[in-house]
């Protein structure tokens, strides 16, 4: 009995280190110090702010403010609720600096240094560049500010232990697949920046596993039934778009209007991804996504 006792002594003893280790794991990277003295467009910052879907996220479309947050997002882990980005200093982000901006965008990381859930698709926006973040910024200030508090994140254990979600980041946040290839015409480049990058396409049509990781090198754009509140995308590859009717003129129409070729309306999340963001993006920006996802790579 005192081996079993000494035995069950030491595993505690080993969980509390580890649980220690994780909670002083460093993540992150300093952002360069000449965001600053970048002069931000808030025109390009207000279209990226549209199709990185920020508004359709921060939005309650229940009589919130714009950016006021408080839209709930219902996961096999718990609810999240979208946090207030007015410039309000104290529930908003108005008392955050740009360097702190460029962290939580590209990095998922807060002021304070928590990671935040993945729910937020910071992942897609790691290669936005330094001046996208200062456009993006400019734009955001231009935002008035709104006294509404963001809701706690009510998640089940032990994913309300922000400490472990660096060990998930570890195992499944991926570099975004925006990189040009040489060959393709700008077009296609443009669509795959947009499509693999800031519009995060991604993130609801491919397949996830049981802890929400994105199953990319197996399921990329296979479809998901991971959607918060228990929706689900269609499959989005070439093969499937194709065998489905779609091309890149009905594709483009369809992102600009949330209409199908069979006439049909897009509903629900899709429909909130056109009414919200991509019903805004200029015409050769919609063919450039429709031209990549109609000839992706295999």
């Amino acid at each position: 009995m005192r081996r079993l006792w000494k035995g069950a002594g030491a595993i505690a003893a080993a969980a509390a280190v580890g649980l220690g280790a994780v909670y002083a794991w460093p993540i992150g990277t300093p952002p360069p110090d000449t965001l600053a003295s970048l002069d931000g467009n808030v025109g390009n910052g207000a279209y990226l702010a549209r199709a990185a879907g920020c508004i359709a996220c921060h939005t309650n479309a229940e009589g919130g403010a714009p950016l006021a947050g408080g839209v709930p997002l219902e996961t096999p882990f718990g609810t999240l609720y979208s946090p207030n980005l007015t410039t309000d200093p104290e529930y908003g982000i108005g008392d955050w600096s740009i360097e702190d901006f460029a962290v939580a965008v590209r990095q998922g990381i807060s002021p304070e240094g928590e990671p935040y859930y993945p729910a937020f698709t910071y992942p897609f926006y790691a290669d936005l560049s330094d001046q996208d973040i200062a456009d993006l910024w400019a734009a955001f200030q231009t935002v008035p500010p709104n006294e509404t508090p963001s809701i706690v994140a009510d998640m089940t254990f032990p994913f309300d232990q922000r400490a472990a979600l660096k060990v998930w980041r570890a195992l499944y946040q991926y570099d975004p697949l925006t990189e040009p290839v040489e060959g393709q015409s700008d077009e296609w480049n443009r669509g795959k920046w947009l499509v693999e990058g800031v519009t995060h396409c991604a993130a609801c049509h491919t397949t996830r596993n049981i802890l929400g990781g994105r199953m990319i090198e197996t399921a990329k754009f296979a479809g998901s039934d991971m959607l918060p509140g228990g929706g689900n995308a269609p499959p989005i590859d070439t093969a499937s778009l194709v065998d489905g009717g779609w091309d890149v003129e009905s594709l483009a129409y369809a992102l600009k209007t949330g209409s199908t070729p069979e006439g049909d309306a897009f509903g629900n999340a899709m429909g909130e991804v056109v009414l919200y963001g991509t019903q805004y993006l200029t015409a050769d920006d919609l063919t450039a996504m429709a031209s990549y996802l109609m000839d992706q790579p295999e």
